[in-house]
């Protein structure tokens, strides 16, 4: 007798072990899974995906202006989410033309508003592809403006700024032009 109690303790000793392991791989599980989905789309690190609108332009040396605007104004995760989305991207040279101080004065804190709708003037909702736009279509904009189309030839123009090349992305569409759009 006890023989066998000594065996049913030794037995449930190791149960008792086992689920202790179970449910420390369980927390720690959960944990890694936790801090995965912390933060927004994104911190999502995908190998295999076609980059989205933030993360190509990002990796373009000819949007950095554009980039440090799209930062300061808060609207990275917006633009990194699902879409799909068609952002006219004004080159670096673009924010150049600009009066002087201009894009300083924008990515200053207190002026988070007005950049936020100057970008979102950039941005539609939707994929617009240049062989589908029609001369003189118009597209309501993020912001709340229009953007008016025209062709001329094989070339297409949005607010009478060239769209240079347009480049596909995992959540829409890029095209770069050659002007900050304004809204009027």
């Amino acid at each position: 007798m006890k023989k066998s109690i000594q065996t049913l303790l030794l037995a449930s000793l190791f149960f008792a072990m086992s689920c202790k392991q179970t449910d420390q791989a369980a927390t720690e599980s959960t944990a890694e899974t936790t801090a995965a989905t912390t933060g927004g789309q994104e911190n999502v690190v995908d190998e295999t995906s076609v980059p989205n609108i933030v993360q190509t332009a990002v990796g373009s040396k000819d949007h950095t202006t554009l980039v440090t605007a799209v930062k300061a104004a808060g609207l990275v995760t917006s633009l990194s989410n699902a879409g799909p989305f068609t952002v006219f991207a004004p080159t670096n040279a673009a924010f150049d033309k600009l009066p002087a101080g201009t894009v300083e004065g924008l990515l200053k804190p207190e002026k988070k508003g007005d950049l936020e709708n100057i970008l979102g003037y950039h941005t539609y909702v939707g994929t617009l592809k240049t062989e589908y736009m029609q001369d003189g279509q118009e597209f309501d904009m993020v912001f709340g403006g229009k953007v008016k189309i025209t062709k001329k030839g094989d070339k297409t123009f949005v607010n009478g700024s060239e769209i240079v090349a347009s480049i596909p992305t995992g959540n829409g569409i890029i095209h770069v032009i050659g002007d900050v759009l304004l809204p009027k």
